[in-house]
């Protein structure tokens, strides 16, 4: 009888176990096939058919059209004051995001979700709005203009007002990348450093920066890739006065305004390039770096 029994299991258990693979062969989305197309196609949608017909309309230049196009003066000086300011702004932040996200992890201190809660300001506040608040504060007659004018220091209607208005929009993704890795980061490599004797110094060097430099180098290159195509809250502080305070995304705009829409999709597309290869070479050093911490 016994042996009935358990000859009886395995044909009881069957059905029991091709209802639990089927239960586990489903799935919540579709497969992965279905899943790639439609990613595919929603990407081509959203970015490669828009930049590909970037690079069409400029195909519509000969090379020495695009040539003017892409290096006159006026425009090199957009180059330099787009990619110069947003390259500073995008350091200071690497330093001051590090800074906030510190404190709002290590720290308890009253008003500490009120500051949490502005370091988002800069994502829900129109761009518009962000240049002029700082222009009716950094102006000769602002708030703050007015003591500094005095002394000659002059930020409004200058390429330091622009790096200000880049510095107040890139800040969040520094301080939102940086701080969920802080938060994870294990005190006890702390603790033992410190029983070690290691100092201060030595601790955040050895110890805190190595985890923590990926998300450094991706909060640089969001807010570096903000910078760069910023437009809003930079028309109204930066004065807009050619080969002086005039950024590249204002040159397209005006092109655009004149019809020459082909020069305008030169120069897009020369800032398009230009982006594309500074974050080839971030993510670049993040595998680099990523590959260096695993082999330690």
């Amino acid at each position: 009888m016994s042996g009935a029994m358990t000859s009886a299991l395995p044909s009881a258990a069957a059905p029991a176990a091709r209802a639990g693979n089927t239960g586990a062969s489903r799935r919540v989305l579709p497969g992965f096939h279905i899943t790639l197309g439609f990613s595919i196609l929603y990407l081509s949608l959203i970015v490669l058919i828009p930049l590909s017909a970037l690079v069409f309309k400029t195909f519509t230049l000969s090379w020495e059209q695009f040539w003017v196009a892409v290096t006159a003066p006026r425009v090199m000086a957009s180059y330099r004051l787009t990619f110069g300011a947003s390259l500073i702004a995008a350091l200071v932040n690497l330093v001051f995001g590090l800074l906030v996200a510190w404190v709002l992890v290590r720290y308890k201190f009253p008003g500490k979700r009120i500051v949490d809660a502005l370091v988002d300001l800069p994502f829900a506040l129109p761009t518009a709005v962000a240049g002029i608040s700082l222009t009716a504060l950094l102006a000769g007659n602002g708030w703050i203009g007015q003591f500094l004018e005095p002394l000659g220091i002059k930020l409004a209607f200058t390429p330091a007002g622009v790096v200000i208005a880049l510095i107040f929009i890139g800040l969040p993704f520094v301080v939102r990348t940086v701080q969920p890795v802080l938060e994870d980061t294990e005190k006890e490599l702390e603790e033992a450093a410190t029983s070690l004797g290691a100092t201060r110094l030595q601790t955040f060097t050895k110890v805190i920066l190595p985890s923590i430099t990926p998300a450094l180098l991706t909060g640089f290159a969001m807010a570096f890739a903000r910078a760069i195509g910023e437009y809003g809250s930079v028309i109204f502080i930066a004065g807009n006065m050619p080969m002086i305070s005039e950024i590249t995304p204002l040159i397209i705009i005006g092109k655009l305004e004149q019809y020459d829409f082909a020069g305008a999709t030169a120069v897009a597309l020369v800032m398009l390039v230009i982006s594309f290869l500074l974050l080839l070479v971030i993510n670049g050093l993040q595998a680099w770096q990523r590959r260096r911490g695993a082999s330690v």
